[in-house]
This record gives C-alpha cells, sequence and structure tokens, in this order.
C-alpha cells in the first residue's frame, strides 16, 4: 500500500490532468487532504471508519458548516478515487451517514440608491480630476464596476474577460463560469456601453498586447484583489457606510431583476446556475424585503379604526 502522501499526489495529478481541474481547485484539494492526512497520521489504521468519524467530528467542532461541507466532499472525491482505482478495500464513507446544519443565509445585496450613488462618485471623480493618468485609471474603473452590475457576473469572470469576449457591434460579452460554461450575456444600458467604449478606446494598445480585457498598470490581467480596493476606494470617497464587495453586485443584479418581475429562469440563465434550487435562495430576499415594506409602508398600519 502507498504512503496517503503519495495516494494525495497521485490523485493531484489525476484532478489536474485527467479531469482537467483548475489550479485554484487542486490547490484547495490538496490544503484539505493534506489537513486530513496530519490528523490521522497519528491512527495505527489512517484510514479506517474510526479515524474518518474522530476526523469529521474535529471539522464540525472547528469550522462553519459551509467549510466543514466543502472539506468533507474533498474527503468524499478522493476516497471515491481510491475505490476506483483498487487502492482501498473498504470505502468508510459508504455506510456513513453525513448531516449539515448550515444555517441559511441571504444573499448581501447593495440598495439601489446607494449603487447609484457609488457610480455618480465615479463619475464625478472623472469629471473633476484634470490628471490624465487618473482620467484613464478612472475610465477603466467605471467600465469594471458598470460592466460587474449590467451582467452579474462574477469578478473572477470578470478578471479573466479575454479581448475576443466582447462583442462591441451586438453589444454582448461572453463569460466563462464554473466548469468552462459558456453563456452570453446582452448589454442594454447606453450608459455602460458608453464606458466600454470609452475604455476600450482608451486602453486599446494595452488590451491588444495583453489580449485580456481590463488590464492592470503592468499590462497584465486585473487582479481581483485590485477589484476589491477599487471599490473599497470609491465607497469610501462616496461616504458609503456599508462594507461593499463585488459579489454583492452579483446578488443586487438578481434581486433587483426578480423584484423587477423578471422570471426566475431568465435570472439562472444569466447567472450561469446549473440548478434553479441556487437561484431561488433570491427569492428568499425578495420577501425579505415584502415583508418589511408591509410591515413598515402598509397604509393599514396607519389607520386608527373603532373597534379594530
Amino acid at each position: 500500500m502507498y504512503s496517503l502522501e503519495t495516494l494525495k499526489n497521485n490523485y493531484l495529478a489525476h484532478c489536474r490532468v485527467q479531469k482537467e481541474l483548475n489550479e485554484k481547485t487542486v490547490k484547495a484539494y490538496r490544503i484539505d487532504l493534506t489537513q486530513f492526512i496530519d490528523y490521522v497520521s497519528a491512527y495505527d489504521e489512517p484510514i479506517s471508519k474510526d479515524s474518518l468519524t474522530s476526523y469529521l467530528a474535529a471539522l464540525h467542532t472547528t469550522y462553519q458548516p459551509k467549510t466543514t461541507k466543502r472539506k468533507i466532499a474533498s474527503l468524499k472525491a478522493f476516497f471515491h478515487y481510491l475505490e476506483y482505482e483498487d487502492l482501498l478495500e473498504y470505502n468508510p464513507f459508504n455506510k456513513m451517514r453525513l448531516s449539515y446544519r448550515e444555517p441559511k443565509r441571504l444573499p448581501k445585496t447593495i440598495p439601489a440608491g446607494t449603487i447609484q450613488l457609488f457610480l455618480n462618485t465615479i463619475y464625478q471623480n472623472y469629471q473633476q480630476t484634470s490628471s490624465p493618468y487618473q482620467k484613464r485609471c478612472i475610465l477603466r474603473d467605471t467600465a469594471v464596476i458598470e460592466l460587474l452590475f449590467a451582467t452579474g457576473m462574477r469578478i473572477s469572470e470578470l478578471c479573466n474577460l479575454k479581448y475576443p469576449d466582447i462583442d462591441m457591434e451586438n453589444y454582448s460579452v461572453r463569460i466563462w463560469g464554473k466548469g468552462a460554461k459558456e453563456r452570453m450575456i446582452q448589454i442594454q444600458n447606453s450608459e455602460v456601453i458608453s464606458a466600454l467604449t470609452s475604455y476600450m478606446d482608451a486602453f486599446q494598445k494595452e488590451i491588444a498586447q495583453s489580449g485580456w480585457l481590463f488590464v492592470n498598470r503592468l499590462d497584465s490581467r486585473l487582479s481581483e484583489q485590485s477589484v476589491r480596493l477599487m471599490i473599497n476606494k470609491y465607497v469610501t470617497q462616496a461616504g458609503i457606510s456599508m462594507h461593499i464587495t463585488p459579489h454583492m453586485f452579483r446578488h443586487s443584479f438578481a434581486t433587483l431583476l426578480l423584484e423587477a418581475d423578471v422570471d426566475i429562469r431568465y435570472i439562472q440563465n444569466m447567472l450561469g446556475h446549473s440548478s434553479i434550487t441556487t437561484t431561488e435562495i433570491y427569492t428568499s430576499v425578495s420577501m425579505h424585503k415584502q415583508k418589511a415594506i408591509l410591515s413598515e409602508k402598509h397604509p393599514r398600519n396607519g389607520m386608527e379604526v373603532n373597534g379594530g
């Protein structure tokens, strides 16, 4: 029997070559499996029901349910690989009942008025600065934020856009989602189109040289961290008190469309969700807002009725 470390490395190579998983996913698997191996190394039988049960209990007491669920999924996939390759006589997962008490968390959204204030701040910055360098930077920032909100794409999807992915003749963008799934989103707002056109005209040389749609000052791909820092900068300048993340623009995109009576199936396709169940979380957000509106705004609440 090979050592667990060797089995882990063989499995990671299998994930990278055979399953064609990206490096980010492989890295997560490596971390999770290394943690498991370190824990069970003290057992005489590292791969046994006793060692696994003990490890799962430790996960539940150490991590939040969502993280625990992910780490167990990594482990189950590893054990399944060992079983499939006949490297494991008995898979202890086969007769284990797993349950997760994962609290239902509603997606955090940005109020429409706050988004408007945020965008106004960016455009005002452009008008007020006289520095050509600053104007170029703000053109890029404007295009990034406008496209992020206009399409509801993930920050990773935005940062990985390449020049051929955007079609400014038909005003559409090709997005490569999880599992290399492709989807097309139309861009139908004139100000968003104008922001993208101005940016692409100003950065035409850099885009052509790098191949990426959004570039940094080193003419390479704009990083996700750069977008986060960009958002934090304009949040501060706008005097917005709430913490805003790139993913909140995606949540707001979905929730505001749902509140505008857009069919949830269309929203599912635009977000790139493989299951409608994932999209239905936004229904809970919408109902949560409905409850607040009816409790605070309904005219009946202010009526004094005799005998009522």
